[in-house]
């Protein structure tokens, strides 16, 4: 997703929008610039997404799809938009589908997981070890340094 030559950068339209003044959009809208989404037709992702839209064009999971793909290309530039937890919605569903994970699953509670989990066994305590003290060093005074020197 690129911008116009005249309008704002991804950037400076967070910034903007970051501002405390900002949330008159008739006043700011102007200076937005035009988002255009560049396709390249040659890659795989999108030769395999128009291949599914042409077998079935009303396909729910091939829209999401490129509602998908539209969304993380804006993330991708910079941008943001209106309503991110409908973003992380779709990509969640993507990801249950691909993982084969039903859609009606529920979350499971402790006691489930703990009965799922292989019984711990108790961990013997391992023996002690006697460390042996160490002898006492005597302390040197200054006149038995200096015969240790002349040696």
């Amino acid at each position: 997703v690129v911008t116009s030559k005249y309008g704002w950068s991804a950037n400076m339209e967070r910034i903007m929008k970051a501002q405390a003044l900002s949330s008159d959009d008739s006043k700011t809208g102007y200076m937005r610039g035009r988002k255009t989404l560049e396709i390249n037709p040659r890659h795989p992702l999108v030769r395999a997404l128009r291949e599914k839209s042409l077998q079935n064009p009303d396909d729910e999971a091939t829209k999401t799809l490129a509602v998908v793909m539209y969304e993380t290309a804006m993330l991708e530039s910079g941008f943001s938009f209106d309503k991110p937890a409908d973003f992380a919605s779709r990509l969640f569903d993507l990801v249950r589908t691909n993982m084969g994970v039903d859609s009606a699953a529920t979350v499971m509670d402790d006691a489930e997981i703990d009965a799922s989990l292989p019984a711990k066994k108790a961990k013997t305590p391992e023996p002690e070890v006697e460390v042996e003290e160490a002898e006492e060093i005597p302390e040197l005074t200054f006149e038995e340094e200096e015969t240790k020197d002349e040696l």
